[in-house]
């Protein structure tokens, strides 16, 4: 099957991937280039991390409330616009603010909307696809592919004005993700497949939660842990990567393409996740990444040279494409569409807390040993392959193949 938008721009697919084309369009600027605008700003790397973390733990008290009411909506759909639309309105406001405290704020109204629909775009997205016969990862694949073809631009817009082009950046890509949420399909409506495109309905196993409080199996809430702990490892990156290497004497416009070389790999992984899929359990995915992950920050922490430092940043297909793409995959396996947003959100709670801890600790970390704090990183990505590995001990892949919804 093709990438969804050589089928047409109107289909559901379609529609679907011209939005993940823009939904990551914030993140690719803000992930590489946050900390050196803050740093520009006077703002010290303690108060960066703490920028950085305070939208993860507002998330936390209300994302699984965001889950449940797109849950129980209509449609995904709603939920989706209306994140959107809010998360354009804050950048605006950092042209009015310019002293730590107000940053802070609102820089956590820019982030929060955001964080709160993510979680409700997957499951939507996943669902949709199951249901037409599509693959969810040609779907989500444009995504990597819009924040890379926005680290890139910002990479070189940067370079050339500097510092004052980052807010204008970040405005746009937000106000472009407001405007193509509105022409996201229903994602509930019935759709019709051409035949030979149908999923095949299968009974489900007793094993697959209809409620929320059935997620608490240690089998199933490890791997849940086990990436959230894999996710967090990389804030470090996100939040003192590029300031590192700024630090190391690595110029912008090479600090752009070097980090669009960890996405890159990520839509490599999405082209042929199918075929992995076929072959290993997504938790098998799910434990590569991890020890990946020990090797890719183990690597960073040497401070490497700059040839080493890209290949490092490959590593990045299984550290965050594989887990990705695996843990997505492994929560819709194992609950129903009741609960499709809510389970989801419900890692993405997990995944706030680690980040909070992870963002707020890699900002002292970093004030104290600079780039040995990625060590810590890497102890991070080793525990989440500890627990993934009990879970596959507790409970055999075997069960979880069966869940996958069959296609011809």
């Amino acid at each position: 099957m093709g990438l969804p938008l050589a089928a047409g721009l109107t289909s559901p697919a379609a529609r679907t991937s011209i939005f993940y084309f823009a939904l990551y369009m914030t993140g690719a600027v803000s992930n590489p280039y946050l900390a050196i605008w803050l740093s520009g700003q006077g703002i010290p790397p303690e108060q960066i991390g703490i920028v950085n973390a305070l939208p993860f733990f507002v998330m936390i008290l209300f994302n699984q409330f965001v889950g449940r009411i797109a849950d129980r909506a209509r449609d995904w759909r709603s939920t989706i616009i209306i994140g959107s639309t809010l998360a354009a309105v804050g950048p605006i406001l950092l042209f009015f603010v310019h002293d730590y405290a107000g940053i802070l704020v609102v820089w956590a109204l820019i982030v929060v909307p955001f964080q709160a629909i993510a979680p409700v775009v997957d499951a939507a997205s996943l669902r949709l696809a199951r249901r037409i016969g599509a693959d969810f990862a040609l779907i989500r694949v444009w995504g990597t592919i819009g924040f890379v073809t926005m680290t890139i631009t910002a990479g070189l817009l940067l370079d050339w004005y500097g510092a004052m082009a980052f807010l204008p950046l970040i405005v746009a890509a937000s106000l472009l993700r407001m405007v193509t949420s509105l022409q996201l399909p229903l994602f509930r409506a019935p759709v019709v497949v051409k035949t030979g495109g149908a999923v095949k309905a299968r009974r489900k196993s007793p094993l697959v939660a209809t409620r929320l409080r059935q997620v608490w199996r240690p089998w199933f809430l490890l791997p849940l842990i086990g990436v959230a702990l894999l996710h967090g490892s990389h804030m470090m990156q996100m939040g003192f990567g590029a300031l590192i290497w700024q630090q190391q004497g690595i110029p912008a416009w090479i600090i752009g393409p070097l980090w669009a070389v960890a996405p890159a790999g990520e839509i490599v992984v999405m082209l042929f996740f199918a075929r992995l899929a076929r072959r290993f359990s997504a938790r098998h995915l799910i434990l590569f990444a991890c020890l990946a992950a020990v090797v890719r920050w183990a690597g960073f922490a040497m401070e490497p040279p700059l040839w080493a430092l890209a290949a490092l940043q490959l590593l990045n297909m299984a550290t965050f494409g594989l887990s990705y793409l695996g843990i997505v995959n492994f929560i819709a396996n194992w609950t129903s569409e009741d609960i499709a947003a809510e389970a989801q959100s419900f890692f993405t709670v997990i995944r706030q807390v680690v980040t909070v801890l992870a963002l707020t600790g890699f900002g002292f970390l970093t004030a104290q040993w600079g780039a040995g704090a990625f060590y810590g990183a890497a102890a991070m990505g080793a525990a989440g392959a500890v627990l993934t590995f009990v879970s596959l001990m507790l409970m055999h892949p075997r069960h979880e193949r069966r869940q996958l919804p069959s296609q011809r």
